[in-house]
């Protein structure tokens, strides 16, 4: 049973300020090095690498990159339209309702010199991640624990 009305721990708060600052701080490395590589609004890394994650050959329709970045449908399609003007992807129109969007071969560039920097990142922040995460799992196990009893 959930109780989202009970006071906080200091552990709890701590943890969520950790994993929020860290959260931050790898989207601030992200867009920085996003904006090296001229790519003008951090979605539109993200859009490219939500493209990408659907496999070989992948075609995301506008609706289907909306869900993947939160946004809203019209939201999405500007955003396409931004990379398609940049040349990074195209938008295949022959399905009216569902045009789907493609990664051009310079996106595909894009992401081969920005990925493995993301990786490295994160990476290197993984541990402080998890052990926020960790203090949060745990001390809501030890929370049930006591429950149960």
């Amino acid at each position: 049973m959930r109780n989202v009305d009970r006071a906080l721990s200091e552990i709890e708060y701590e943890a969520l300020a950790n994993l929020r600052y860290r959260i931050r701080k790898f989207r601030q490395f992200s867009g920085k090095a996003a904006e090296k590589l001229g790519l003008t609004r951090q979605q539109q890394h993200q859009a490219l690498l939500a493209i990408k994650g659907l496999g070989v050959g992948g075609r995301m329709s506008l609706s289907g990159l909306a869900e993947k970045l939160l946004l809203s449908p019209a939201e999405a399609a500007e955003l396409a339209a931004s990379l398609q003007e940049a040349g990074h992807v195209t938008i295949d129109a022959k399905q009216k309702r569902r045009p789907a969007v493609m990664l051009t071969a310079q996106a595909e560039e894009l992401l081969r010199r920005l990925t493995p920097a993301h990786l490295y990142e994160i990476r290197e922040m993984a541990p402080e991640l998890m052990q926020a995460l960790r203090m949060l799992q745990d001390h809501r196990q030890m929370e049930m624990a006591a429950w149960m009893q």
